[in-house]
């Protein structure tokens, strides 16, 4: 395709605090020119293809730091195809795959494979490597060779490094090579039955549940750590209002801290266990509302800077298992934008542009991928959507359907994803 033209949408671009409304023109998988509406140079004749952004808004192609593709290892939940596939769906031009996989990728021979079929996929598709070997929290990996290798940062996500020294060795490591380590932070100490909270839910079900100290006793060793090293750190998938304000002082004290908030943590609270069973049990799990309105002023303030799905499909026969078995996790790729709108700015928290800063540009800086703006001569990422249009959830691309959200109506449409100039998806229904 040797063009598209985006005519006459609302573009929303936070790097440049652009809201205005424009004329876009992609050529060889760049943007080529970006005019106001009003005064456009651009001409229909320039295009193979021409987009009426009317009631329309385009913004930078999302950027998801923070999902499982379960390739290699445990493909019957998803595979890297269908994660890129459900990715594009959900508007997403740019992610970043976690390294609970089998084998993990805790050497540089292992993560060229992953990201060497990843390369096969029509979005961006990038990956962490290991802190440490084979996620046993014991040995360092070499973050040089992996970085040399194409890792975007470091995690063991899914796992805590309990050991200080050995994390503390690891900020260090990371720093030099200028990537950031991701942390998943629970302590298992502090665990009875993991993914539901301890507290109301934990004692309607019977469990002991989840003691909300595992995660803050984790993000503050880690976060004086940080500060210490200058490492620059991002606490995943936070969930505690204690957490919250521990990232907003370390930040104010000039630590390199980031933070992610997934959509089910600031739309759910534990009550949705009691409703959804399984599909609501995560790791780390549902909390109050006050902890949910925490992570929610955070996400104002900026306290947390992105936003991530945790995206981490399993089967219905997993799920399907008492829950005390069942494993935690829940997809969603698919659902994330629309709840970004239903529950944050439709309800006047954040406005749109902060959506995107925190869907699309500070993830991308965080993690140094060339993503996250729309100017002249940045690749044509971009994603298209009606914050309007209201639909049902229901269906997935992804090769798994473990989402509470099911039957949902929410707000907000993708109509097309634009990756590397080209159309990726699109829904014009």
């Amino acid at each position: 395709m040797a063009g598209i033209m985006i005519r006459n949408i609302r573009l929303i671009n936070p790097e440049s605090h652009t809201d205005e409304y424009v004329d876009i023109l992609i050529s060889k998988g760049e943007i080529t020119a970006v005019d106001l509406h009003s005064k456009s140079t651009i001409r229909e004749i320039q295009a193979d293809m021409v987009i009426n952004g009317r009631g329309l808004i385009a913004a930078p192609g999302l950027v998801d730091v923070h999902v499982h593709f379960r390739d290699p290892g445990f493909t019957h939940k998803e595979d890297i195809h269908t994660g890129a596939t459900a990715a594009a769906a959900g508007g997403f031009t740019s992610v970043v795959m976690m390294g609970n996989t089998d084998p993990a990728p805790d050497n540089d021979k292992a993560l060229t494979d992953v990201l060497k079929r990843a390369g096969n996929e029509n979005i961006r598709i990038y990956s962490v490597g290991t802190v440490t070997k084979g996620l046993k929290g014991e040995e360092l990996t070499d973050a040089s060779s992996l970085k040399a290798a194409g890792a975007v940062g470091l995690s063991d996500d899914g796992k805590p490094v309990l050991n200080e020294a050995l994390i503390k060795e690891a900020f260090v490591k990371a720093k030099e090579e200028g990537i950031p380590v991701s942390l998943h932070e629970e302590d298992p100490d502090f665990i009875e039955d993991n993914g539901i909270n301890k507290g109301y839910a934990s004692k309607k079900i019977g469990i002991g549940g989840s003691d909300r100290s595992a995660e803050i006793f984790m993000v503050k060793r880690d976060l004086k750590l940080a500060l210490e090293t200058g490492a620059r750190v991002v606490i995943q998938h936070i969930s505690t209002k204690e957490a919250v304000e521990l990232v907003r002082k370390y930040k104010a004290l000039g630590a390199d801290v980031h933070a992610e908030a997934t959509p089910h943590h600031f739309t759910l609270t534990e009550e949705a266990v009691l409703k959804y069973g399984s599909l609501a049990k995560m790791n780390p799990p549902l909390r109050t509302e006050e902890d949910r309105m925490a992570i929610i002023e955070g996400l104002k303030d900026g306290t947390i800077d992105m936003i991530a799905t945790d995206h981490a499909p399993h089967t219905k026969e997993e799920k399907g298992m008492p829950i005390t078995e069942a494993p935690s996790g829940i997809i969603g790729l698919e659902t994330s934008l629309a709840l970004g709108i239903t529950s944050l700015v439709d309800k006047g928290f954040l406005t749109m542009s902060q959506l995107i800063e925190r869907m699309s540009t500070t993830p991308a800086a965080v993690y140094n991928l060339s993503a996250g703006s729309i100017k002249m001569g940045s690749p044509a990422d971009i994603v298209i959507f009606d914050p309007e249009d209201e639909w049902i959830v229901s269906g997935f691309a992804s090769k798994s359907d473990n989402s509470p959200f099911i039957n949902w109506r929410l707000k907000g449409k993708v109509r097309y994803t634009i990756c590397n100039g080209e159309i990726v998806y699109r829904n014009e229904d």
